[in-house]
């Protein structure tokens, strides 16, 4: 087992972080990270691949998220320290290179979560603007406005409290809006129930190979609650308080996402649905015609999309400085600017690979760029949370923690291990250009760490601390 890493390198104690959140702004935090850009732009893609039954795979995608959510827990209230999963990952295994995969793979996700919120960024700020838009247009603006996120990352701007708390506001306004034009609707009769019932497997794909392959994509609406555990530190009580707004903000996010599918597919015809990079601007279009609806909610949606994304990409680029500063990925990557002490070189390279993936979807993967990037982030964070799943069990060896620790089935990790694993395989019906994304990615990373180690012989390849990753620089 892993050393206990959780102080200094000199053996001494940090100072700890103060406690400032409470059960309401936990909650809030937890349901902003969850809601945003997947429920917004990734309806049309699942219902291409079950049809009418749109709720299904998000359901399922609840309870697969509540699984891993409860391994979390455990962990979190084992060890309630200001890290996550590579945290987990070294306590349980000790081998850094793992500690390093696990880091990197996150870091990537974050890229790949940011990129997706970037498209749908662009293909809303042109559906509010009345504009018809190319697909090149799109990308063109997507990769503008990720240079626009990396210079307020470069000034130095974190996700403060409040600001989390608006933007949060604003996406639940936005989806509440959805529902409401569809209770709308459903007053006037102006719906087909029938095809919130009707399976339509797109291609030769049976029933369960479709719902996988839609789960899979669904996922993508419910990762953020991973973050959350990243505020144990500042967190009041957090051994009592995490388990039940944890699984409260997941059930808030996971009725809202069934709510508003059914919505969609009652309202608009899958395939319509599935056509377009704003589908609920054509829920809202065709569940109220006489209201200015459908003129609002394209910047509603550019608000939350724009909060995943920055808060993804500050996220990654303090996650390579972190990594840069540990001696695992060139030193380069870890400087910092002289007076706004800004990670600028993190921050370049983590918007080069955003920017770059922009444009590969765009070009080889037009027709469904946002599913690519946001099937891609499921498949690197259900690897993960494979990872994790397996970590919770290895580490209940150690009984150092108090025994008031929040405490998973044993079934459950079991699950979580065998449920995340299918979902990342090409049986869950995953296309092929999801695994090429991925594997670019994280080829990148493991030519860097070797690269690293040869130059810094004696000292690369080992993370001093990894509690430390993911902080911003001094």
């Amino acid at each position: 087992m892993g050393r206990d890493l959780t102080n200094g390198d000199d053996g001494e104690s940090r100072p700890e972080l103060r406690r400032v959140l409470g059960p309401g702004l936990l909650l809030l935090l937890v349901v902003g990270d969850i809601l945003g850009t997947g429920i917004y732009v990734l309806v049309g893609d699942v219902a291409a691949e079950v049809g009418g039954a749109a709720w299904l795979p998000f359901l399922v995608a609840f309870a697969v998220a509540t699984v891993t959510a409860l391994s979390y827990l455990e962990l979190v209230t084992r060890y309630p320290k200001a890290a996550g999963a590579a945290l987990y990952a070294h306590k349980a295994f000790g081998i850094h290179f793992v500690t390093f995969l696990v880091a990197f793979v996150v870091m990537s996700s974050g890229i790949t979560s940011a990129a997706t919120a970037s498209r749908a960024f662009a293909a809303n700020l042109f559906e509010g603007a009345g504009v018809h838009a190319s697909k090149t247009g799109v990308a063109l603006l997507a990769v503008l406005f990720m240079v626009v996120l990396a210079l307020i990352n470069f000034r130095g701007v974190a996700q403060s409290v409040k600001l989390n708390v608006v933007l949060t506001i604003i996406e639940i306004t936005g989806l509440a809006a959805v529902v409401l034009v569809g209770l709308w609707a459903f007053s006037g009769g102006d719906v087909d129930f029938g095809r919130v019932v009707a399976f339509q497997t797109s291609g030769d794909k049976n029933i369960f190979v479709a719902v996988t392959a839609a789960t899979s994509l669904a996922f993508f609406a419910m990762v953020g609650f991973e973050d959350s555990v990243n505020m144990a530190e500042e967190t009041k009580d957090p051994v009592r308080t995490f388990p039940k707004i944890l699984l409260s903000g997941l059930t808030i996010a996971g009725v809202a996402y069934v709510l508003v599918s059914i919505v969609a597919v009652a309202l608009v015809p899958v395939g319509q649905l599935a056509a377009s990079e704003t589908p609920l601007v054509e829920v809202v279009r065709a569940g109220a015609p006489g209201l200015p609806m459908d003129k609002i909610l394209p910047f509603l949606t550019m608000f939350a999309v724009s909060n995943t994304a920055l808060i993804n990409m500050l996220m990654a680029s303090r996650l390579v400085y972190g990594m840069a500063r540990q001696q695992v990925l060139p030193a380069v990557l870890g400087t910092v600017h002289p007076t706004l002490r800004s990670p600028w070189a993190a921050i370049l390279f983590t918007t080069l690979i955003a920017c770059a993936l922009i444009l590969y979807v765009s070009v080889f993967a037009d027709d469904n760029a946002i599913s690519v990037l946001g099937g891609t982030t499921s498949l690197l964070l259900l690897a993960v949370f494979a990872v994790v799943n397996v970590a919770v069990l290895v580490l209940r060896r150690d009984v150092r923690p108090s025994a008031e620790h929040f405490r998973t089935p044993t079934v459950l990790p079991v699950i979580g291990v065998v449920v995340s694993l299918y979902l990342v395989t090409p049986l869950a019906g995953r296309p092929g250009q999801q695994y090429v994304v991925a594997g670019a990615l994280v080829a990148i990373g493991v030519v860097l760490f070797f690269v690293t180690r040869l130059v810094n012989r004696g000292t690369g390849g080992r993370l001093a601390d990894p509690t430390h990753l993911g902080s911003a620089p001094d």
